[in-house]
């Protein structure tokens, strides 16, 4: 008497797959509008990053020299202050390269595709005038913080025992990002001129 195969198809459980991950802001590239210097300045962000871990660092190593050691240093906190406040005015450049600056929506969310587009050309010609404004200001400050009445080079010092020159190095550093920022809030202009409106859609995604 002939009997059919046994059939265990059923009794092999289907292995489940996965969706695929959708990006999240860790793995999101640089937008179009910012061109390569949004993305040279994405690539150089580490950097500024790692300051922040060498200013922990030194923190750490601070409290273990003044509690253990009893031999606290004279650089520690001005270093740590320095690295910080480079790490923050470098975050402006970089939320800008990302296009993820703070803005008001209620207007932009409403408006359609052609009123979008317009304003986020306003947009970027409004940060950019007002970064060129704020690097005026900047170069105010670098010349007194640079140069002696004499019109020597010497740079501003913080005036402590460790009397390191970083305010005037800080100010020079602002004063250049500054710059870059008012080009790329520029560029920004610029491509946001050349794209094709944006929908709603297209903007949440």
């Amino acid at each position: 008497m002939a009997t059919s195969p046994i059939d265990n198809t059923h009794d092999t459980p289907t292995p489940s797959i996965d969706p695929p991950l959708e990006p999240d802001d860790r793995t999101e590239t640089i937008p179009a509008v910012s061109g390569r210097l949004g993305s040279a300045v994405n690539k150089i962000s580490p950097v500024f990053a790692f300051g922040f871990l060498l200013a922990m660092g030194i923190l750490i190593f601070e409290i273990f020299m003044r509690h253990v050691f009893n031999s606290p240093t004279l650089w520690a906190h001005e270093t740590t202050t320095f690295l910080s406040a480079v790490g923050f005015v470098f975050g402006g450049l970089y939320c800008a390269s990302k296009d993820k600056h703070i803005r008001v929506v209620i207007l932009y969310d409403i408006a359609g595709p052609k009123l979008r587009k317009a304003l986020d050309v306003g947009i970027s010609i409004v940060c950019m005038i007002a970064s060129g404004f704020f690097a005026w200001a900047a170069w105010l400050m670098v010349k007194r913080a640079t140069m002696t009445p004499a019109g020597d080079i010497h740079f501003e010092t913080t005036g402590s025992a460790f009397n390191a020159p970083y305010p005037g190095i800080l100010k020079v550093f602002l004063l250049l990002t500054l710059i870059v920022l008012m080009v790329q809030f520029f560029w920004q202009a610029i491509n946001y001129m050349r794209s094709a409106p944006i929908t709603g859609s297209e903007q949440n995604e």
